[in-house]
């Protein structure tokens, strides 16, 4: 976040979308907070108070502006997020807001004390913890209430309120007006019944094609669909209480708004803020493409618009069902893989009714495969796969249930990795590659991976790895520039 007022008072004027959601702006003299970006009149400069997060402008006393809508600031990454733990704390109340929290337990899950979290979380954000999910719920029903026509008991329910009382009562205290009066002033509508739609903002520009490219080449039969320019799958989520629920999604690009749109069906409202944690992990919303590309452009001395500004790196969905087929993948065609990974969802997955054509089976949970009677081998063997190979995916799923390696957002992937290249059948690439796609880790890179060696030909391996320190610390993104800018990848 910027610090000085003065460039902060010179970002708020640009309107410049690459600040959107790095900082929020609350005027004094109207008791409301805005975005970066708002086209409301310009504030004059006393009357400017400056908030690194949202919570932090509530907390101040401010409402939220109804004309920019502060819910729907794209977050940050981890490399923008200051403190690792803060970071990761706010990241998870984020993604749980909707379920029952205790601090306790948050603190326990990152390896602390409730006292230390809450000093060092105050120390980042200037508010605790337990405010900062009490802003997270309340923007989240903001948004449910203006872009959907879910009831607002729906609403309390989904955005993790105890109560529709206490949610009244709260919303009011904060926003200054009853739910059902913010729902008046708006005009959301559910677009079809059995689902609700929203969208989640980025920070432009925004490479949509070649992220979905990728997606749509790595479908997994019956899980996934990539069609018409719209990305389709299944979902099987639990809550923390271990409840699951089943449903589906479809995501669209909406440029002109610099948004995702997202269409959930109603069966995973109450796990409807992991599914959007995890559409923002899949497309990478949370990045800022400028610094990045500041960082990279030095690869265009290699080749022209060898990297190009707007580049995301896909990441995962669901990280068992991704890790499973990087195992598949391995010295075989992306297609191969996606063929096995198909039969598996198909054979151990759960069917699923849905609108969508194509989608038929959610993909198997870890304890799915450990619940198998008999060696691994002689299920997946039935379907193609190798015993080494089956035996790998099988640890991995042992891995996932007994929680012994992280296989989301961590603060050290590096260490990770080692725990994953201990796992047999799991060498250096397919490591990287995992920690590249569901740890959110910016710093991979496969000097051995076919693509990359053809992008970059005709250096060796070795010289591409110097190559790449010039890169540091954003070789997944070189990486993913590397493999767009030839036809076929290895991956």
């Amino acid at each position: 976040m910027l610090t000085d007022r003065s460039a902060l008072l010179a970002a708020l004027r640009s309107k410049d979308p690459r600040f959107d959601g790095r900082f929020f702006v609350g005027i004094s003299s109207t008791g409301i907070y805005c975005r970066p970006i708002c086209k409301a009149r310009q504030a004059k400069d006393e009357n400017c108070n400056f908030f690194a997060t949202a919570a932090e402008a509530e907390q101040a006393g401010f409402r939220p502006c109804l004309l920019c809508r502060p819910e729907l600031a794209p977050g940050y990454a981890m490399y923008q997020g200051g403190a690792e733990l803060a970071y990761l704390t706010a990241r998870h109340m984020e993604e749980h807001c909707g379920s029952e929290l205790r601090l306790p337990e948050v603190a326990e899950r990152f390896g602390c004390t409730d006292r230390h979290l809450r000093r060092v979380f105050a120390q980042e954000y200037n508010t605790s913890p337990i405010q900062y999910l009490q802003t997270c719920r309340l923007l989240l029903a903001k948004n449910l209430l203006t872009d959907t026509a879910l009831s607002v008991t729906d609403v309390a329910m989904t955005a993790g309120f105890g109560s529709l009382r206490h949610f009244n009562a709260l919303f009011k205290k904060h926003y200054g007006l009853a739910p059902t009066q913010l729902r008046k002033k708006a005009s959301g509508k559910q677009k079809k019944q059995g689902e609700i739609t929203l969208f989640l903002t980025y920070r432009p520009p925004y490479l949509w094609e070649p992220v979905l490219n990728f997606l749509d080449g790595r479908c997994i039969e019956g899980v996934e669909v990539v069609k018409g320019g719209k990305y389709m799958r299944t979902a099987r989520m639990a809550d923390v209480n271990g409840r699951e629920f089943e449903g589906w999604i479809e995501v669209s690009h909406r440029p002109q708004k610099d948004a995702l749109f997202v269409s959930v069906s109603e069966t995973l409202l109450p796990v409807l803020p992991q599914v959007l944690s995890r559409v923002r992990h899949l497309f990478d919303l949370r990045c800022d493409p400028q610094i990045i590309y500041d960082a990279l452009k030095v690869m265009n001395d290699i080749r022209p618009d060898l990297c190009v500004l707007g580049t995301r790196l896909p990441g995962s969905f669901d990280a068992f069902e991704m890790v499973t087929r990087a195992v598949l993948g391995q010295q075989i065609t992306v297609k191969a893989a996606g063929t096995l990974a198909g039969r598996i969802a198909q054979t151990f997955g759960k069917p699923i009714k849905t609108d969508v054509e194509g989608l038929t089976h959610t993909f198997p949970t870890p304890d799915d495969i450990l619940a198998l009677d008999g060696e691994i081998e002689e299920h997946l063997g039935k379907l193609g796969v190798i015993a080494a190979r089956s035996r790998t995916i099988e640890a991995l799923a042992r891995a996932f249930a007994q929680g012994a390696i992280e296989f989301g957002l961590c603060a050290q992937p590096e260490n990770e990795i080692k725990k994953l290249m201990g796992i047999r059948g799991i060498g250096s690439w397919t490591a990287q590659y995992i920690a590249m796609r569901t740890m959110e880790w910016p710093d991979a890179f496969l000097e051995t991976d076919a693509g990359i060696k053809k992008a970059l030909a005709p250096h060796t391996p070795k010289e591409m790895l110097e190559m790449s320190k010039a890169w540091h610390p954003w070789r997944s993104y070189a990486t993913i520039n590397l493999w767009n800018s030839i036809s076929e990848v290895q991956a």
